[in-house]
């Protein structure tokens, strides 16, 4: 994971606007397929690994960024943690996506800059420095 897909919470100034602060940390596909799980049921990170079929290390990365943005909490049990949404209200919102997609015809998949064949980053980067 690289500092651009990192959690933002704890890589950016306070002055940064918390909404702005929530969708970051839900636009990664890992995380959001993390908060889906959870969605179900508490889990621990043995338990996602093998759901979302990444690494342990990745998904304990990307479990550690929802944690630190308040997103989910651990329940220690001996030497295990078991993690669950720290909100209800955080399915509400994904609800709510869902049904703005539904609307919207999933015409966001097709914005040049965010949608599935957008640029990446990197790429990005080697066309503007090309400039």
């Amino acid at each position: 994971m690289n500092s651009t897909d990192g959690c933002l919470a704890s890589s950016v100034g306070a002055g940064l606007d918390p909404a702005v602060a929530l969708f970051h940390s839900l636009s990664d596909a890992t995380r959001l397929a993390i908060v889906q799980r959870l969605a179900h049921g508490e889990a621990r990170v043995a338990d996602l690994v093998a759901a979302l079929g990444m690494a342990q290390s990745t998904v304990s990365a990307h479990v550690a960024c929802l944690r630190d943005c308040a997103l989910v909490v651990g329940r220690p049990q001996g030497r295990q943690v078991f993690y669950s949404l720290a909100r209800p209200e955080l399915m509400d919102l994904l609800a709510s996506a869902e049904t703005l997609l539904a609307a919207t015809g999933n015409a966001v998949a097709l914005c040049p800059n965010y949608g599935t064949d957008a640029p990446s980053d990197a790429a990005q980067d080697s066309k503007e420095s090309a400039r």
